[in-house]
């Protein structure tokens, strides 16, 4: 009997090449973050002959990198905390009143945000933040939690709305409050919703360069995205430095997103479950 050959060749070399399409880069940063500028003259693909760990040492220093990873990590551990706390509630309160016209044109005037070009709001935002004295980290903290509702709203009200309301329901029998039957009853079951815009909100306010970039007015406040501007100036010729650098910056995020992309895709999979 024939058994069939199940694999698709296609696919699997469309699979392939976007897989090259992505290491390829990775590859070309690691191997020029180790290499020194003789290396570099001979050849820019080939492998390091040396390893020149002194180039990330070198890095470290002309970023004062500690100083803004720091700045980085406290934005981004309050920018998702309170986008957890605020997006989730706000996206309950819509959920349930979706028969109701004013919370579906909310819904959808929310939604609507996601098609604005941020190049378009960009110089009345500058404006804005600076006459209202909120050109430092919290007004920047302040900005990315309200950037975040257009898709973050998208995402819960679809995970939300799967929820049974026989849920609330008993909840309220019980003589619970809608604040105490969200903190109790709903919150607790959006965990894995909560998974995934957790990540993807610390993926994007890490990573993000321009939005610290018209914000940010002092040196000492800039993000480790932002201080690898730079290289564009004083290390213009020195690859391996701006490189080391870039790796230094990128690590911290590439870690978290292999450990928790299961959890990234499992919550955006069930937040499409109702729309």
């Amino acid at each position: 009997m024939k058994t069939r050959n199940s694999t698709n060749w296609l696919i699997t070399a469309l699979i392939t090449l976007g897989s090259l399409v992505i290491l390829f880069p990775l590859y070309m940063t690691v191997s020029i973050a180790l290499k020194n500028p003789e290396e570099m003259a001979q050849s820019i693909f080939a492998l390091p002959t040396g390893l020149h760990f002194d180039n990330f040492t070198r890095a470290i220093e002309a970023t004062n990198f500690f100083s803004a990873f720091k700045n980085s990590f406290v934005i981004t551990l309050f920018s998702v905390s309170f986008v957890l706390l605020t997006n989730s509630l706000v996206s309950y309160a819509v959920a349930r009143n979706m028969n109701h016209k004013f919370f579906k044109g909310l819904y959808f005037y929310f939604i609507s945000a996601m098609f604005i070009p941020f190049q378009i709001i960009m110089l009345p935002v500058v404006k804005l933040t600076t006459d209202l004295r909120m050109n430092n980290i919290p007004g920047l903290i302040i900005l990315y939690i309200v950037y975040g509702l257009a898709f973050n709203i998208f995402v819960y009200v679809g995970y939300i709305r799967s929820i049974p309301l026989e849920l609330e329901e008993a909840a309220t029998v019980d003589g619970a409050t809608t604040y105490g039957t969200f903190w109790r009853i709903i919150f607790p079951l959006l965990a894995p919703i909560n998974a995934t815009v957790a990540i993807l909100s610390c993926l994007s306010t890490w990573n993000d360069f321009m939005l610290p970039l018209i914000i940010l007015s002092k040196p000492e406040s800039y993000t480790l995205p932002l201080v690898q501007y730079v290289f564009q100036g004083q290390f213009s010729t020195d690859f391996n430095l701006a490189f080391a650098s870039y790796l230094l910056a990128l690590a911290p995020m590439v870690i978290v997103y292999i450990f928790a992309q299961k959890w990234i895709i499992n919550g955006i999979t069930q937040g499409a479950v109702k729309s």
